[in-house]
C-alpha cells in the first residue's frame, strides 16, 4: 500500500475542502478563546486587558491536531453512516473537544445555558480551567468522552474495550507521541489480537506525532518513517500518512487517509462476517504529523514557538500586562477569520457545519459514550445451582473461586446471544479457579494457535493478556459503553493499577453529579491468590494493600467485600455484579476453605455486612461478653473460630463474642460512608468497653483508621499482615504475622482485666505450641497435625 503524505489539495472538490477547513478554523478560534478570553469572544471590539483571564491554564499544543481529527471524523461520521466515538489520548486536550461538541450542537443541548451563539460562547470561555468552570482534560462533563486522559497510556485500551462486542461502532483513538512512550500504551498495541472481526467493532488508532511533549522531544517522531513503519506493521497495522502544514493539502490528505481506513476496515469485516476468513490482517493505522502549536504564533519574543515544545501549554503569556503579547493574541484570534465562520448572533455559518453528521451520528450525541442508556440487567442464575451445602459449619470444605467460576459459566451461558460480559484477567483465569467458564466461551484470540492450544476461541469472552493495564482498560471501555465485566487478579499484583483505578473512581464520582449521565455497571475485581495463600510463591507475592488504596478514594464510589467461604462469595458476587457506578473489590481465597454458613445465611449476613456469629461463640446469660473476636477475610475468620474453639475449651467461662465483618466499610461512622454503621450499633455488636481482638486480611493499621472515632477504639487490638512473609508453609505465615489462632488466644489472655494471673498456665501453653511448630515446619516441612486436620467439630 502506498503510504499517503503531502497530499495534494484535490481529493476533494475545493467547496468540501473550504468547508472542512472552516469548521476546522472555527474549532481553533474557539479552542484558543478558552484558553485566554473571559469577553469580547467575536472580537467586536479592539482586545483589551480586561478581557483577558487572570489566569492562563490550558494546553494549546495538541489543540489543532485534535481539532483537525474532529472535523474529518465528522465527516467519516456523514459519509459512512458509520456510528463513530473518539477517545481523546492527549493529555488536557479539553479545548479541542469543548470547541467541536459546542460547533455540533451537543454541548448545548446538554448545557442549555452554554447556548450556541455569542452569548453561549462566552459562556464556553469563561468556564474554561475557570473557578466552578470545567477542567482542562475531557472530562465526563464533555458529551460524547468515554476517556479524560488525565493521564496517560490508557487511551488505546479504553477504545478496544469500547470496541468489543459492539459488531457496528467504528472507535478512533487519537494517541499522543508523549502517551506512546508511556508502558500501558505499548502494551495495549497487542489489543488488536483479541479483536473479532466478526463480533467486535473497529478500532482506527491515530498516531499524532507533534514532536514535543512538555519540554523534551518525543521518541516515535524522531524515528526514522521505515523505522516507524516497521515497528507499526510488527505489531500487526499498516501505516497510513499524513502530513504537512498547508492546511488544505493536509486536510485533502487527512480525508483520503480516513477514506482509506474505513474501506480496509470494512474490508476485514466483510470478509470475516460474510466469507469466513479467518486470516488476521492488518488493521489500518494513521499517522498524522503536524507543527505542535500549529497556527498559533510563530515566535513569541523573538523566540521560535510553533513547532516546538514551548507552544505545549499556553504559547503567549502575561497577556494582560505585556501590550505585544496582547496584540499578538488578537492577531493570532483574527488569524482565522471569525467573521467568516459565526454570524452576527454568534452562531456558526452554513459552510462550517457542512461536515457535521445529523442527531446521534454527531460524536457528541452517541450514546455508545453514555453507556448507562444501553446497559441491561445482567442476567445472573439463581444462586441455588451453586450454593454448597452446610449441613455443620466448619466441617466441609470447598475452594470459593471455583464455586463462583460455576455461577460465572452461567451468566456467560445466559449472555451468549447478548454478549454483554466479559472476564477479563492477566492469564490467570484457571489458576483462579474460573475455568468452569470455558463450558460456556473460550479465550479470544486473533493470533496463531498451535495443537498443544487449550480454549482458544476466536470468538471468545474471556481475555487474558499479561498486561494488568491493559487488563483494567479493555474493562473500563467495556463498561463505559454499557456492558458487564469482572477483572480477575492476583491480590499483590493488582496494585499495577492503582493509577488507573484512581482516574475510573473520579469519573464515577463526577459522573454521578451529571443528572445526563446514566449509571453504568460496575468495576468488580477479584482478587484472589491472596497474601495469606501466597506461601508458595513467596514474599514478593505477599502484599495486601490494594484495599488501602482503594478505601482513600471516594466513599461514595468505592465498596471492600471479605467473603468468609463459598456462599457467601456467591452472595456478594451476585450483588456486586447487579450493581451501578461503583468500583467493588471482593478478596476471596482459591484454596480449599471450610464452609461456614449456608446460602441462606449468607445472604443474610451480606445483607448486614458483620454480623455476630452466634453459633461460634459462648456469651453468658447477659449476653453481654468479656471479649469480642472479630475478623474480616478468610484465613482470619479461620484463626478467629480457632482461637475460640480454644478459648472454649481452655477458659470455658470466658463469654466470648465472634463477629464476622464482610463489607469493611461497615466499621466507618455513618457521616463518612453510606454503608457505615451509627455508633449506637457499632457499640452493640462490638460492646464500647469490652476488649476486641481483631483478625484482618490486610495490613491492620487500616481497620484502626476505619474505627478510631468509635467510642471503644482504646480496647480494639488489630492482628494482619504486617510485611513477614517467605516461602512457608500455610500456617507459617500467620504465625510469622502473630495472626495465628494460638497468638489471638495470648492476646485475649494478655487484654482481658484479670485472665492474665488467672490463665497463666494456658498462655504458657500457647505460646509452647508456636515454639513446637517452628521445629515441626523445620522438619517435616508441613504444618502440625492439629492445625492441618482441624475441623470447627474437632
Amino acid at each position: 500500500m502506498p503510504d499517503i503524505h503531502q497530499g495534494s489539495a484535490n481529493y476533494l472538490d475545493e467547496a468540501e475542502l473550504a468547508a472542512l477547513d472552516a469548521h476546522w478554523r472555527a474549532a481553533n478560534y474557539l479552542a484558543v478563546g478558552q484558553i485566554y478570553l473571559m469577553a469580547n469572544p467575536l472580537l467586536r471590539e479592539p482586545l483589551k486587558p480586561e478581557h483577558i483571564k487572570p489566569r492562563l491554564l490550558g494546553h494549546w499544543g495538541t489543540s489543532p491536531g485534535l481539532n483537525l481529527v474532529y472535523t474529518h471524523l465528522n465527516r467519516v461520521a456523514r459519509d459512512h453512516g458509520k456510528d463513530t466515538i473518539c477517545v481523546w489520548g492527549p493529555g488536557h486536550g479539553g479545548p479541542a473537544v469543548l470547541a467541536n461538541s459546542w460547533l455540533e450542537g451537543t454541548y448545548s443541548e446538554t448545557y442549555p445555558d452554554v447556548s450556541r451563539d455569542a452569548e453561549g460562547m462566552a459562556r464556553l470561555f469563561r468556564q474554561f480551567s475557570f473557578p466552578g468552570g470545567v477542567p482542562s482534560h475531557v472530562a465526563p462533563e464533555t458529551p460524547g468522552s468515554i476517556h479524560e486522559g488525565g493521564e496517560l497510556g490508557y487511551s488505546l485500551s479504553h477504545a478496544y474495550g469500547a470496541a468489543l462486542d459492539n459488531p457496528g461502532l467504528l472507535v478512533a483513538c487519537v494517541i499522543g507521541d508523549g502517551e506512546a512512550e508511556t508502558g500501558p500504551l505499548a502494551a495495549s498495541w497487542h489489543s488488536n489480537k483479541f479483536l473479532d472481526p466478526v463480533h467486535d467493532g473497529a478500532v482506527l488508532p491515530i498516531l499524532h506525532l507533534n514532536g514535543y511533549k512538555i519540554a523534551n522531544p518525543t521518541v516515535l517522531a524522531r524515528l526514522p518513517r521505515d523505522e516507524l513503519d516497521d515497528f507499526l506493521r510488527g505489531l500487526g497495522h499498516d501505516p497510513l500518512h499524513v502530513e504537512g502544514d498547508d492546511a488544505l493539502q493536509v486536510h485533502s490528505a487527512m480525508a483520503r487517509a480516513m477514506d482509506t481506513a474505513l474501506d480496509r476496515i470494512s474490508a476485514i469485516q466483510h470478509g470475516a462476517r460474510e466469507q469466513g476468513v479467518t486470516e488476521r490482517k492488518r488493521w489500518p493505522i494513521i499517522l498524522l504529523r503536524t507543527p505542535k502549536g500549529w497556527t498559533g504564533p510563530a515566535e513569541v519574543d523573538g523566540v521560535q514557538v510553533e513547532g516546538t515544545w514551548r507552544a505545549h501549554q499556553v504559547p503567549l503569556s502575561s497577556v494582560r500586562e505585556n501590550p505585544d503579547h496582547l496584540r499578538q493574541l488578537e492577531e493570532w484570534l483574527h488569524s482565522y477569520r471569525p467573521a467568516e465562520l459565526f454570524d452576527d448572533r454568534g452562531r456558526p455559518r452554513e459552510r462550517v457545519l457542512e461536515c457535521v453528521p445529523a442527531g446521534p451520528r454527531r460524536l457528541g450525541a452517541s450514546v455508545h459514550a453514555n453507556g448507562g442508556l444501553l446497559v441491561q440487567d445482567l442476567p445472573i442464575p439463581p444462586l441455588e445451582r451453586y450454593a454448597v451445602p452446610v449441613d455443620k459449619p466448619g466441617t466441609t470444605l470447598h475452594e470459593p473461586t471455583r464455586v463462583l467460576g460455576d455461577l460465572l459459566e452461567g451468566v456467560m451461558e445466559n449472555t451468549a446471544e447478548r454478549r454483554d460480559f466479559r472476564l477479563v484477567g492477566p492469564d490467570e483465569t484457571a489458576s483462579n479457579r474460573l475455568q468452569a467458564v470455558y463450558g460456556a466461551t473460550g479465550k479470544a484470540w486473533q493470533a496463531r494457535t498451535l495443537e498443544v492450544d487449550e480454549h482458544l476461541d476466536r470468538h471468545g469472552r474471556v481475555m487474558e493478556i499479561l498486561s494488568e493495564h491493559t487488563c483494567q482498560g479493555w474493562l473500563e471501555g467495556y463498561l463505559l459503553t454499557g456492558r458487564h465485566g469482572l477483572f480477575s487478579c492476583y491480590e499483590a499484583f493488582v496494585h499495577i493499577v492503582d493509577s488507573m483505578v484512581n482516574q475510573h473512581i473520579k469519573w464515577l464520582r463526577t459522573s454521578r453529579r451529571l443528572p445526563w449521565r446514566r449509571p453504568i455497571a460496575s468495576l468488580n475485581y477479584l482478587l484472589t491468590s491472596h497474601v495469606w495463600r501466597q506461601d508458595s510463591n513467596g514474599f514478593s507475592h505477599q502484599d495486601p494493600g490494594f484495599i488501602d488504596h482503594v478505601l482513600n478514594k471516594s466513599p461514595e464510589v468505592v465498596r471492600v467485600y471479605l467473603p468468609p467461604d463459598a456462599n457467601t462469595l456467591l452472595s456478594v458476587a451476585d450483588h456486586v455484579l447487579r450493581s451501578r457506578d461503583y468500583v467493588n473489590v471482593v478478596v476471596a481465597g482459591k484454596q480449599p476453605c471450610f464452609d461456614w454458613l449456608t446460602l441462606e445465611q449468607a445472604r443474610g449476613h451480606c445483607a448486614r455486612g458483620a454480623g455476630i456469629w452466634d453459633w461460634a461463640g459462648a456469651e453468658n446469660e447477659s449476653g453481654e461478653p468479656d471479649v469480642v473476636l472479630g475478623c474480616a477475610g478468610d484465613v482470619p475468620t479461620l484463626e478467629i473460630l480457632a482461637a475460640a474453639q480454644l478459648l472454649r475449651r481452655h477458659l470455658p467461662h470466658l463469654a466470648v463474642r465472634v463477629v464476622n465483618v464482610v463489607d469493611l466499610a461497615r466499621l466507618l461512622p455513618k457521616e463518612e460512608h453510606p454503608h457505615g454503621m451509627p455508633d449506637a450499633e457499632f457499640d452493640a455488636l462490638f460492646t464500647s468497653d469490652k476488649p476486641v481482638i481483631f483478625a484482618y486480611h490486610g495490613y491492620p493499621w487500616l481497620i484502626h483508621r476505619l474505627a478510631y472515632r468509635r467510642t471503644g477504639h482504646a480496647n480494639l487490638h488489630v492482628r494482619g499482615y504486617k510485611e513477614e512473609g517467605t516461602t512457608t508453609t500455610p500456617f507459617d505465615m500467620v504465625v510469622r504475622n502473630d495472626l495465628d489462632r494460638y497468638r489471638l488466644v495470648m492476646d485475649v489472655i494478655d487484654r482481658v482485666p484479670g485472665l492474665a494471673v488467672r490463665a497463666a498456665t494456658v498462655r504458657q501453653e500457647m505460646a509452647d505450641v508456636r515454639l513446637r511448630h517452628h521445629a515441626w515446619i523445620r522438619e517435616h516441612g508441613t504444618d502440625l497435625p492439629e492445625v492441618s486436620e482441624w475441623n470447627w467439630n474437632s
